[in-house]
């Protein structure tokens, strides 16, 4: 079996066998990773001591996977390695600020993997004492302490580590620049944010993706231009995730901004050849939760959409048009007048809309508006006849509006 698939049955113990037997480091450093997924298992308490004897006495990428293993299992499983390697005798039952003293005293130890250990404890519980003690480690030898103390910097989100952090953004480690930016985004201050805009061109594809991604946290329109220049990035998770934040950049700035950055992104969209926007905006759309996303997007496939994935906005669109939300309803309704209908696509999803009975007035309502701005003859022919047979005022009311710009009743 595979170790994915180990850890799929929940074979707790052959991965605990693989990690203290097998002489492949990789395997030994996949199985410590593996076993941080354990937490609910019957054999937890194994795995833990097994991933605190490979914390001590392996290499260096084993010990890592392990000391990160234990810091997903829990506060308690990190608080046996330090007892174990440290002697430091802590109660199950301490409070947060007597484990973060005898941590933050493990933060001076010898051994880096201790102190990596420390790092790692001191994020989960968020005492904002702790806070000068971690950055004093962003000077440390090891990078994986370094990295860790940014991490764990980041968790607790105290505003004191942002300059800190800022001078980590230039660490010849990728691995420690990435946890700094992506504990600047938890932080998300202004001085935090602001630090991140240089680094949506650093070298390091995931420092470049965590720093675009903590863009969209923004509360003004500083950084379009930075996400727009990220459309074009060489990685297509780079420019993914740009579109995602420039979605969520405008639900976060003031409704009396959000009107003219959205347009500032249309006009900057219009003159770049990238047009690989698309597809995330649809999956925003389709997949969201937030309302305010989704209707950003709505709107925003009508201004942005490609020749070559029309088809499926419209689709994502219309399917928009059946929505409780009556502003998103909306945004979909006039993004698909802007997308036009030389191929009559829009008209014919709309008029099943519209001719369907079991459909709420209120969404048929809103097709009916649509045809109106897209609609042709048989269109004009159908809400003609419709005029006179539905019942409902809504129906009517909308299908009269909509006929008068078709040229009106035959």
């Amino acid at each position: 079996m595979s170790l994915y698939e180990l850890e799929r049955d929940g074979k707790a113990q052959e991965l605990i066998r693989l990690l203290r037997e097998t002489d492949n480091e990789r395997v030994k450093t996949r199985a410590a990773e593996l076993l941080g997924n354990f937490d609910d298992h019957d054999d937890r308490r194994d795995v833990v001591n097994a991933l605190v004897d490979a914390a001590q006495s392996d290499s260096d990428a084993v010990t890592g996977a392990a000391i990160d293993s234990l810091d997903e299992l829990g506060d308690d499983a990190i608080t046996q390695l330090i007892g174990s390697m440290a002697g430091v005798d802590l109660e199950d039952d301490a409070a947060d600020w007597v484990k973060a003293k005898a941590y933050m005293q493990v933060l001076d130890s010898d051994v880096p993997e201790l102190r990596m250990a420390a790092a790692n404890g001191l994020g989960n519980l968020d005492q904002a004492d702790a806070v000068p003690k971690l950055t004093e480690r962003f000077r440390d030898s090891d990078p994986r302490v370094r990295a860790r103390a940014a991490r764990s910097a980041g968790k607790i989100g105290d505003s004191r580590a942002t300059t800190p952090l800022e001078n980590v953004l230039t660490d010849p480690k990728a691995a420690v620049r990435r946890e700094a930016a992506d504990a600047l985004g938890n932080i998300g201050n202004r001085q935090a944010l602001q630090a991140l805009l240089p680094l949506y061109e650093d070298d390091d594809e995931r420092v470049r993706r965590i720093a675009v991604g903590a863009f969209g946290n923004f509360g003004n329109d500083r950084p379009v231009d930075y996400l727009i220049e990220a459309l074009s990035d060489e990685s297509a998770a780079v420019r993914r995730t740009a579109v995602y934040s420039l979605i969520e950049l405008l639900s976060n700035v003031p409704t009396d901004q959000s009107h003219e950055i959205r347009d500032t992104v249309v006009e900057k969209l219009s003159n770049t050849d990238d047009r690989s926007v698309v597809v995330p905006l649809v999956e925003i759309l389709e997949e969201s939760t937030q309302a305010a996303q989704r209707r950003n997007t709505a709107w925003m496939l009508g201004r942005v959409t490609s020749q070559e994935e029309r088809d499926r906005v419209i689709e994502s669109l219309v399917d928009a048009l059946g929505e409780d939300d009556q502003m998103l309803r909306q945004f979909a309704a006039t993004s698909l007048a802007e997308l036009g209908d030389d191929d009559n696509m829009v008209e014919r999803r709309l008029l099943k809309i519209v001719q369907d009975d079991g459909v709420d007035p209120e969404i048929r309502g809103q097709a009916i508006f649509t045809l109106g701005k897209v609609g042709g003859e048989r269109s004009r022919k159908t809400l003609d006849k419709l005029i006179d047979e539905t019942e409902h005022d809504v129906i009517r009311k909308k299908a009269f509006s909509a006929i008068s710009k078709l040229g009106g009743r035959g």
